[in-house]
């Protein structure tokens, strides 16, 4: 949901699920443009009751090339949380050295009533990991969404120059290649025509 927000400012409940596309976007950042592609990885799961993450093959691929990740977890499920410690440990062992802008985005700012997770605990961990914090409500605040995705914009340009367009070490997986852009505005029409239809039926 988060996804689409950033990317179509629209927000619909219901939708395929999550199949890890890729989408691109471009980004005017201090009057540079550049080129976001950002990968909509399945989620990850704790493993039983221990500490350990359920990695799918998909989303090492994407840890290999990304440049940049945001961790989303929701603040009325405490689990999702639980489980953003053991993916960073497992990205560090897969970039020991890098120094990767991390964005920890509090989805579903909107059900304080049903909150699990503190603000408190979400800034704690950000500023244990590295990263910087937000809360935000995807069905409810689509500027929030976007001014967080634009700050982690921001810090991969900076980083970028940093490394005088120098590429991480040790990483032999090639970037995946055309943007599904297509395939989104699909599932956005698809997802508004059942909505039509169920409304039509009430």
């Amino acid at each position: 949901a988060l996804v689409v927000r950033f990317l179509t400012k629209r927000f619909i409940g219901d939708y395929e699920a999550n199949t890890g596309a890729l989408y691109s976007r471009k980004f005017t950042i201090d009057g540079e443009q550049i080129s976001l592609q950002v990968q909509d990885t399945p989620f990850v799961s704790l493993e039983d009751d221990t500490d350990s993450i359920c990695c799918q093959e998909q989303i090492n691929r994407s840890i290999y090339w990304a440049d940049g990740f945001v961790f989303v977890y929701s603040i009325t499920d405490y689990e999702s949380f639980r489980a953003l410690r053991p993916l960073h440990q497992h990205i560090r062992r897969i970039h020991p050295n890098a120094n990767i802008p991390l964005l920890l985005m509090a989805n579903k700012g909107d059900l304080l009533r049903a909150r699990q997770v503190s603000s408190k605990e979400g800034l704690q961990l950000a500023t244990e990991l590295g990263g910087t914090y937000c809360e935000v409500s995807a069905r409810e605040n689509c500027e929030g969404v976007h001014e967080a995705f634009q700050q982690l914009c921001q810090e991969l340009s900076r980083s970028s120059s940093s490394c005088n367009g120098e590429k991480r070490r040790g990483l032999h997986l090639v970037r995946p290649k055309s943007p599904n852009m297509q395939d989104l505005k699909r599932r956005l029409k698809q997802a508004l025509t059942s909505k039509g239809k169920s409304a039509t039926t009430l």
